[in-house]
């Protein structure tokens, strides 16, 4: 028994310290206003705040970058599609609504197999994509610019008890692309990525839908 207890005493001593190490480097790599308090709380939230900074600083960037390749196309060439790599598996896609033209190649054959692989579903309005982990959840979705469909959007998902913890916003033309980090209340009725994304596009489904009306 005695020895035992040592033995625990050894591995939770070891695992404190191992802990410690990798905050004092987590903490490093932040700018101090991310961090000003040394304790654990504060210097994961301003983990949290500095990624998500990042993670806009890079969306401005892509937008920047999309621009300056658009006034370099050549005529007749297509330009790519704004924030096409912040997507990895949407559960909505535009893309999957154009129309499929036959591959050039093997490389291009097999592109294509990937991108049906991935279970997007063909959307007109909307790329949704929604991961989550434990009871937070982060939605992105790249739509076109419409009237108040940000203020629409946050309080339709407030009504499936879907809190907005952060929100960033980066437009690219006549496209803006929108990442939320979300708490999923405990008295939330979506309960998986796929309730979550199909939620989020009909919301945006149901604001064009009643544009067009109006128009």
């Amino acid at each position: 028994m005695e020895s035992q207890r040592m033995t625990h005493i050894a591995v939770e001593r070891n695992r404190r310290k191992q802990m410690n190490e990798y905050l004092a480097a987590l903490r490093s790599l932040m700018p101090p206003s991310y961090a000003q308090r040394g304790d654990q709380a504060s210097i994961v939230a301003g983990a949290i705040n500095f990624v998500k900074e990042l993670e806009q600083r890079v969306q401005s960037l892509e937008a920047h970058k999309l621009t300056t390749r658009q006034c370099a196309v050549a005529d007749g060439e297509a330009p790519p599609p704004p924030f096409a790599n912040f997507f990895t598996f949407p559960q909505y896609s535009m893309s999957a609504t154009s129309a499929p033209t036959p591959p050039a190649n093997n490389e291009a054959a097999e592109g294509g197999a990937e991108a049906e692989a991935s279970g997007s579903k063909p959307s007109a309005v909307a790329d949704v994509e929604v991961t989550i982990v434990e009871s937070h959840a982060n939605l992105r979705m790249l739509s076109r610019r419409r009237p108040r469909q940000l203020l629409r959007l946050l309080v339709a998902l407030h009504g499936h008890r879907l809190t907005v913890l952060h929100l960033n916003m980066t437009g690219a033309g006549h496209m803006v692309l929108y990442s939320l980090n979300l708490k999923v209340e405990d008295d939330c009725q979506l309960t998986s990525v796929d309730e979550i994304a199909t939620a989020a596009h009909q919301i945006v489904e149901r604001i064009q839908q009643e544009q067009e009306c109006v128009a």
